[in-house]
């Protein structure tokens, strides 16, 4: 590992910038998987925090003064049980195949009381929604055909296999279901940045909650019915984001 150059985001800096005001006030030990070049790792450190790096491709990681360990969120990590307080997984969990199993590594990981932060595409705002509805896919996933894969290989991905593409499409449901499942309780759900434009989608946006609220509330807490379309996620940014405590 050489520090040659400065670490490029795998994401965009707005969710870097949301993850640093939930860190506010955080100590202990922290985890940043995938964390890519170091980009993340770079703004956890310059908090004071002590961050150790996990990714399926350490050899691209350009910090050299960073702890930086090979693995698979598919897999096992390869950390000891409650050895974390706080894991963060940026621009993870929509690249693998098995984003429970993700999950459950991250509570094992977490010491009692530990924090998650996960993000994921937000194929939920109303803009995706729509995109969904008229063309069978989103902004953030698209069909994968055999030459598209062949052609962003050869293009951009430096030799890095088809991890490095979108394959499973979150929504905030499962996204919370999978967290409470191992053992989470959500804190809180937030958006990257404000998205340009959503203005126009307002009328739409109030008959959908209008045609929400018509339903009992027993129904829509069982459902999550309003967190579902709240202003984090279905008039939220490009990014869905949040913040669980292990309990």
């Amino acid at each position: 590992m050489t520090d040659r150059t400065e670490p490029m985001a795998m994401g965009h800096y707005g969710i870097y910038d949301r993850v640093e005001e939930l860190l506010d006030g955080a100590k202990g030990r922290i985890l940043d998987v995938p964390a890519g070049e170091g980009a993340l790792a770079v703004r956890l450190k310059a908090l004071g925090l002590d961050v150790t790096c996990c990714d399926l491709y350490p050899r691209i990681f350009k910090l050299a003064d960073t702890e930086i360990r090979e693995g698979n969120l598919d897999g096992r990590l390869p950390f000891d049980d409650s050895e974390f307080d706080v894991v963060v997984c940026v621009e993870g969990l929509e690249h693998i195949e098995n984003p429970a199993n993700a999950i459950r590594e991250f509570s094992r990981v977490l010491k009692q009381g530990g924090t998650a932060i996960v993000s994921v595409p937000n194929i939920m705002n109303i803009e995706e929604r729509l995109k969904w509805l008229f063309f069978g896919y989103t902004s953030h996933f698209k069909p994968l055909s055999k030459e598209a894969i062949r052609v962003h290989q050869r293009h951009e991905m430096g030799g890095m296999d088809e991890i490095a593409f979108h394959i499973n499409p979150i929504g905030y449901a499962e996204l919370r279901y999978w967290l409470e499942k191992a053992g989470f309780e959500i804190k809180g759900a937030y958006s990257d940045k404000k998205k340009k434009g959503m203005w126009a989608f307002a009328p739409l946006v109030g008959i959908i909650r209008l045609a929400a609220r018509s339903t009992s509330r027993k129904k829509r807490d069982l459902r999550w019915t309003d967190e579902m379309n709240s202003s984090s996620v279905l008039t939220g940014g490009n990014t869905l984001i949040i913040a669980a405590r292990k309990l």
